[in-house]
Formats: structure tokens, sequence, C-alpha cells
């Protein structure tokens, strides 16, 4: 392999979405998410080590450790060898304190055939991480069977993109009206687990059974599943009720395919699936269709932009640039607290992930794992592998009603479903 291209850079700026992260980090809301991957053998520690330390020379977004600057934080490159890969033995998504971890801002444990790779957000989204994820198997797969080393050469995979652009600020065009709700969300409750626990449920289901579903519903895979978790909020949580708050789910489009970009840094934008059950009854199909209608309103190009526009333009403006660093931050954190009682829910789609032909058969599934956050206590993540798809619940809270009638809709609608737990609900 050759040196990385961008050796010569010392420090770097954070994008638009990473400077909210620092802010508002805690041992309570890590901010961490987790992508894995599971092989089809046992993971073999010391490889996987010498595999990623093999490709983190080339990942300048994964190289850095973030500073305190006057007014923004920043990022600053991390000379110190990779974190060590280490067994899983905690639950998903736990803060990452850069102290005990060389500086670094991402882990990468094992679990008997996963890799695990957790990441502070501030330094990548899903996307970006996905790239991270993949070229760290290939390099793992190449050392423990040497055939696929000779197939591959000396090289990072060719679809693996080192690009550091800050897309935000490429393809921002002009200040825009605030464009957000402000309106106050159905907030989820329950008995809460204890401080770290992390309850995780895995639903497996068949590409093709829930693409019969959603086209007989006329939507979209990505809107049958945020129809499918609204209406288990209304029937379950709501209990089928009116109510004067709606079901407003955060969801992250990711923006690359929209502007042409291919960073490995943050590059998404977030809309809301919006439900306000102001009428006596509504039927499955209703809430469905009204979900569809309200991200297709929200999920085009020009709205995206505006969205983008108006994000920026806060940073851009010379005024805040000139306000000392502690002051955003308190501004920040005061935004970002109104923010949270405009959400009920966040779930993320990272769509299909593709891997190289040669290494298909060593790569069983990919797993997605948000954190939680203030006022969020259930969320969901979906990712697609071969012809499966896995929809994962993360909870900190112990009922499951809502989980349960998620997927027994999808079993209604002709979708076989099999469930995985870590086991934290029958602690």
């Amino acid at each position: 392999m050759s040196k990385r291209l961008n050796k010569t850079i010392k420090w770097d700026k954070l994008d638009n979405t990473a400077n909210l992260f620092p802010v508002i980090v805690s041992e309570n809301v890590s901010n961490v998410y987790r992508i894995s991957v599971t092989l089809t053998e046992d993971i073999d520690a010391e490889l996987l080590q010498k595999a990623l330390d093999k490709i983190l020379p080339f990942f300048d977004v994964f190289n850095h450790k973030l500073k305190n600057g006057i007014f923004w934080y920043y990022f600053e490159a991390n000379n110190r060898p990779a974190p060590r890969v280490i067994p899983e033995d905690t639950y998903p998504c736990l803060y990452i304190n850069p102290y005990t971890n060389n500086e670094y801002l991402f882990r990468v444990t094992y679990y008997q055939k996963r890799i695990n790779l957790e990441v502070f957000h501030v330094l990548t989204d899903g996307n970006g991480a996905l790239i991270f994820l993949k070229e760290l198997t290939y390099q793992y797969l190449r050392y423990k069977y040497p055939e696929l080393a000779e197939k591959a050469g000396n090289t990072l995979n060719a679809d693996s993109s080192l690009d550091i652009e800050d897309s935000y600020k490429k393809n921002y065009i002009r200040p825009a009206k605030r464009s957000y709700k402000t309106e106050k969300a159905v907030i989820l409750k329950g008995e809460k687990l204890p401080f770290n626990h992390f309850a995780i449920l895995h639903g497996y289901i068949p590409v093709s059974e829930i693409k019969q579903a959603a086209a007989k519903y006329g939507v979209t895979i990505n809107q049958y599943l945020l129809g499918t978790f609204t209406w288990a909020i209304y029937k379950e949580y709501l209990k089928g009720q009116p109510s004067k708050r709606p079901i407003s789910t955060v969801v992250p489009v990711n923006l690359r395919p929209y502007f042409n970009s291919n960073t490995t840094k943050n590059f998404f934008a977030v809309v809301s699936a919006y439900f306000k059950p102001e009428k006596d009854t509504y039927t499955f199909e209703d809430v469905l269709h009204i979900i569809a209608d309200s991200l297709k309103e929200q999920i085009n190009k020009e709205n995206l932009e505006k969205l983008l526009s108006y994000n920026v333009s806060n940073e851009v403006n010379f005024i805040i640039r000139a306000v000392p660093r502690v002051f955003k931050s308190i501004a920040m954190r005061r935004i970002y607290k109104a923010s949270l009682k405009a959400n009920t829910s966040t779930i993320t789609n990272l769509g299909v992930v593709s891997v190289d032909d040669m290494y298909k058969e060593y790569i069983d599934r990919f797993h997605v794992v948000l954190s939680m956050s203030k006022g969020q206590f259930i969320k969901g993540s979906v990712i697609s592998y071969k012809d499966t798809l896995v929809f994962t619940f993360s909870s900190a809270i112990r009922e499951t009603f809502i989980q349960k009638e998620f997927f027994r809709q999808m079993v209604r609608d002709g979708i076989h479903v099999s469930i995985e737990s870590n086991g934290v609900y029958y602690e």
C-alpha cells in the first residue's frame, strides 16, 4: 500500500454537523454509534489488530484527536499507535474516553465472529464509518486467507474513498429561513434500565418479502418501516387515541447522492416522519400514507438544499464566528435542549451494503446500533446485505410493546421475521 495522500495535514476543521457533538457529549449521551460485520468464522484478534494498524494511516478522518480552540473545537493529527482491539465486554455505544484510547475517537472490538466499529459522531456519519469498516474487514480477510491477498494486491479497495472534503461548505449556496419544526412531540417513557444498560433487539427480514409488502401499499421500503414504527407508537403507546402532540421521528438523510459527494466526513441532513393523530380513529394504511407523504415532501433536492444552507449559514456568519467557543457552546446546548422536545425517536437507514465479490462468501451480515439521546429512549436502525434486511431496536427502557407491535404488523403483512436479543430484557 502506498502512503496516504494527506500526510501533510496537521489539523482540520470540524464539519458543520460535527460542531454540535463535542458540546453535548457526556457519559449519559455518548453520541457513539456502532456498525458491525459478522463473518463466517471466529475473529483472530491478532490479525484484526494487524489489519487496523495497516489501514488506519490511510484514513485521515479517523486519525484525528479533538482539541479546544478559542472559537471552535478543531481536529489535530493523531500520531499515536492505533487503539487496541479488545474483546467486547460492555454494552454497545458507550462513551469513548479519548484519554484511555490513545486519544482516538473510535474503538474496534470483537465478539465471536463479529467485528464492531464504534464511532463518536464528531468524526463521520454511518456512511463514512461503513467505508472504514469494509476496508478493515477486507484487510483482515487478506491476512486470514493469503489467497485473497494474492488476488487483491497491496492496495486499498477501489471503492474505499479517502475524500475529506467538507461537502457542507462546498454545496452551501445562500442563507435560508429556518425550516425546522419546534412543536412538542410525543416522548416515549417507561421503566428505565440501569445506567449504561442497553437493550438490543434485531429483527431479520427477507428483503423480497418487505419489498412486496411495501409495494402492496404503494410505498417504498423506508416509508413502510417508518410508517410501521409510527403505527406501533400510535397503537400501543397512545392506545389509538387522539393526541395534542405529534409522533415525530428524526430521519437522517445521506446527502452524498444528491450532491455528488464521496466525502468520508459527516454529510447528512435530518427530516421528520410526522404524524399528528387528531381524528378518533386511524387505520394502519392511513398512518402509512400520512408518513409516506410527509417524507416525500421533505426528501427532495430542493428541500435538502434549503436545510443544508440554513445549517451552514450560522457557521459562516461573521458575527457568530467571532464569538468565543465557550459562549457558542452555551447557545448550542440551549438550542439542542429545545429541539429534544420536538422529537419522539430516530430511525436511520444505511441502505444496501455491497462488498467486493471476492469477499462475499466470508461475510454473513451487517448490523447498526444507535445510542440513546435525552428524551429518545427507543431508536431504530436499518441495514441490508444480500437478501436480508436487519432492523435493530436500541432501548433504554424495559417495556417492549412498541417493538412487538412493529414486528407483529409485519407478520400480518405476510413478512417472516426472526428475532435476536442481547438478553437485557430478561435480566
